[in-house]
């Protein structure tokens, strides 16, 4: 009686154990973060991490870091013939049973384009290379990396913002979710320059054009809300049994330094015994 003192046995469990006192902390600092992490994404709008390096805001940033350059043995003039299915929003096609089936999609994406050169005002003109899947960073089911891209590129006068991407690849490569949208159909003919894409510094004899990539939220795939619900419940199962064990610590602190006291008041006890005989 009167020898459990909770508070008094903590005090004296802290100053004597601070790495037992500092384990405490850290797992009751994780615990409260878990509550945090989970009452914010179920109140807010979070993004997808499973689709963060498969949405097209990565496409056109793996995009970015390349140089288009025009070859140096050939003029900026040099023009590839415009293929067919570019001129289509959408066209999916299979050309034989070991060809993966092809998408060309015609899109709006937010990317900027600088002339490096200063060969000349930017309008009214298209770039066109092709990129293996690899420099992308694109992955797809049983495909490999050596997989080719196509890419054109449409700068329009007055328009320093948005691009017209026509891209064609086979379909698992292409993001198909939150796709940009539709670029208006242009009634100029105008015929792409072919063009190299590299991430080496350009010499000075070459033309080359660069990219800027902007991040886009409405390209960013979010989480659904029974997503988002399961997330929350795993958050609040972990921090739960974290602060299940910050208690078991708690109660088995108080109860030892309490055992510890009275068996150092038995042994008192005991040692004055022949003392109070004699």
């Amino acid at each position: 009686m009167g020898f459990w003192q909770p508070m008094t046995n903590l005090k004296d469990y802290v100053s004597q154990n601070p790495p037992g006192f500092t384990f405490f902390l850290c797992l009751l600092t994780l615990a409260i973060t878990f509550i945090c992490l989970g009452s914010y994404s179920f109140t807010h709008t979070v993004p997808n991490p499973d689709t963060a390096e498969s949405d097209w805001n990565h496409l056109l940033s793996s995009l970015s870091q390349f140089q288009l350059c025009v070859k140096i043995n050939s003029s900026s003039s040099e023009l590839v013939s415009p293929v067919p299915s570019l001129l289509m929003d959408r066209d999916t096609s299979v050309n034989s049973t070991k060809t993966p089936p092809l998408t060309t999609l015609y899109l709006k994406v937010p990317l900027i384009v600088t002339n490096n050169s200063n060969s000349g005002s930017l309008k009214d003109f298209s770039l066109h290379t092709a990129l293996k899947a690899s420099q992308l960073h694109l992955r797809g089911l049983n495909l490999g990396d050596n997989e080719i891209v196509n890419v054109t590129l449409e700068f329009f006068s007055g328009n320093d913002t948005y691009t017209c991407l026509t891209i064609s690849a086979p379909t698992q490569l292409l993001p198909m979710t939150l796709l940009p949208p539709e670029c208006p159909v242009s009634e100029k003919n105008i015929s792409p320059i072919h063009v190299e894409a590299s991430n080496k510094q350009p010499t000075s004899a070459q033309t080359c054009y660069s990219l800027h990539s902007k991040n886009d939220p409405a390209l960013t795939v979010m989480l659904t809300q029974e997503e988002k619900t399961v997330a929350v419940r795993h958050l609040l199962e972990a921090s739960l049994c974290l602060l299940g064990v910050c208690l078991i610590l708690c109660v088995a602190a108080s109860v030892t330094h309490s055992l510890m006291r009275r068996h150092h008041w038995n042994g008192l006890d005991l040692q004055s015994e022949p003392l109070i005989d004699s």
